[in-house]
């Protein structure tokens, strides 16, 4: 088990939860922090499984560290630091989850954008306040929000400075479910547990399908033509049959 500062780990049979452990600095994300969550996904690739990304604490995460963010020059923007770990994240095989609670800001709310289905608390707020501070939502916020919520909505997010509260979150379709305070990450497990017995090739090439751009009838075709011919299909298929019996 491999030891971070930054986060704490949780691996388990069927799924990896991963735990933002920067509490009273409301979680920012650091490069330390960025470092260990690469290590995370090198291992959920090797070993695929569901991943539950929650935070310590009242919140989520609160944004970049902003002493470090400031120190970042030209060469660090092109580099993509923050992008191109909430992009692997994107592309993790298997579903990820975040279970939000307080404050997802700034970084942290695009770090809750990569993942594929997101619950919150009633507590919750979702932001993008970066041109207060001088610069742009560059983790991926600018393709990821509209997708998620519609470029009407991202725009009153990523221009406006507006705040998306638990409910907003909602109606919007940035979540899938508002909670009472501590008890989100119980029901992201529960969501897993759901997501656990489905297949996970089925869920894998599903979520390939789902995120590959235009429309593809003909990769729908083969992804389904692979799933036919598995064993676990016929395996759950014949145990759906014979339980109505």
């Amino acid at each position: 088990m491999t030891d971070f500062n930054t986060l704490d780990l949780d691996e388990r049979d069927d799924r990896v939860v991963v735990t933002l452990n920067r509490p009273t600095q409301r979680n920012a994300i650091t490069a330390e922090m960025i470092a260990e969550l690469h290590t995370v996904c090198a291992q959920v690739e090797a070993d695929p499984k569901p991943l539950l990304l929650t935070g310590r604490g009242e919140h989520f995460a609160g944004g970049a560290d902003i002493g470090q963010l400031r120190a970042r020059s030209r060469d660090d923007a092109l580099a993509g630091i923050n992008r191109t770990l909430f992009d692997r994240i994107g592309r993790l095989p298997l579903p990820t989850v975040a279970a939000v609670s307080g404050f997802a800001l700034g970084g942290g709310a695009e770090l809750s954008y990569a993942c594929d289905i997101r619950i919150a608390t009633t507590t919750a707020k979702f932001g993008n306040p970066e041109p207060g501070l001088g610069i742009m939502a560059a983790a991926g916020a600018s393709y990821r929000l509209p997708q998620l919520v519609g470029t009407s909505v991202a725009k009153q997010v990523l221009l406006g400075g507006h705040i998306l509260d638990a409910d907003a979150a909602f109606r919007a379709g940035l979540i899938i479910e508002v909670v009472e305070p501590d008890t989100h990450v119980e029901a992201a497990h529960r969501l897993l547990d759901r997501i656990a017995r489905s297949s996970p090739l089925a869920l894998r090439l599903t979520k390939t399908i789902v995120d590959s751009p235009g429309t593809h009838p003909f990769a729908d075709d083969i992804a389904q033509a692979v799933l036919f011919e598995t064993e676990d299909k016929h395996n759950r298929m014949t145990a759906f049959l014979e339980k109505k019996k």
